[in-house]
């Protein structure tokens, strides 16, 4: 079986809305005589129209970008080219995100912080065959940060919260009474061990737990 070892170039996509970091994934790559970029990608849609084109071994993948982000991406190009070897790369350690990853077929979970430390290595892993998800990663999907996971209406009302809605508004929203609201915001900061309302919808949004539209925000504004 041939190895990362052997004369073998491992022909990357980089993917990521950030030109700065596009720009630094490339000079990394480039100081490597077994590894070659082969193409780069701003958004998930433009990531999945390189990959038919160019099919590379390894894919980087950033989660947030406009358009199509990068789990999404993962799962269509994963439809159509089953055995492609994405990495998804992240600025936080979410535990929600980084299940829905590894669910969604990624062979690697990389924080933006540890690139220039341990891409190369994760790189040179999963083109050999091996999965490469970090252990505090690893340790976090097993027992989520905040013990108890939200129930789905839980997430409804977290997500309104952190849309800037009051309580009021909210129980109109979801047609449920204001005191029902209260109840479930009290659950909430108790499960993410927040301070406030604030506190909540900023950790579950560094958490992958919810994400915001911005397409609507900008639409209601």
């Amino acid at each position: 079986m041939e190895t990362c070892e052997s004369t073998a170039v491992i022909n990357i996509l980089s993917v990521d809305d950030h030109p700065l970091m596009r720009q630094g994934i490339a000079s990394v790559i480039e100081s490597q005589s077994d590894m070659r970029l082969v193409g780069t990608a701003a958004s998930g849609s433009e990531a999945l129209e390189v990959f038919r084109r160019l099919q590379p071994d390894i894919t980087l993948m950033d989660i947030q970008m406009p358009d199509l982000n990068g789990i999404d991406a993962t799962i269509a190009i994963r439809k159509e080219f089953p055995h492609a070897k994405i990495i998804i790369l992240t600025t936080y350690e979410g535990d929600v995100r980084a299940l829905r990853a590894v669910k969604a077929g990624a062979s690697g979970y990389l924080l933006k912080s540890m690139l220039r430390k341990d891409m190369l290595d994760t790189v040179r892993q999963v083109y050999g065959g091996r999965r490469c998800i970090p252990p505090e990663i690893a340790m976090e999907m097993i027992a989520p940060a905040g013990g108890d996971t939200l129930s789905k209406r839980e997430v409804e009302v977290l997500k309104l919260v952190a849309d800037g809605k009051s309580n009021k508004r909210i129980a109109l929203n979801l047609d449920i009474s204001e005191d029902t609201v209260k109840a479930h915001v009290k659950n909430i900061l108790t499960k993410l061990t927040a301070n406030d309302r604030t506190h909540a919808a900023v950790l579950a949004l560094q958490r992958g737990i919810i994400e915001l539209n911005c397409s609507a925000l900008g639409a209601r504004s």
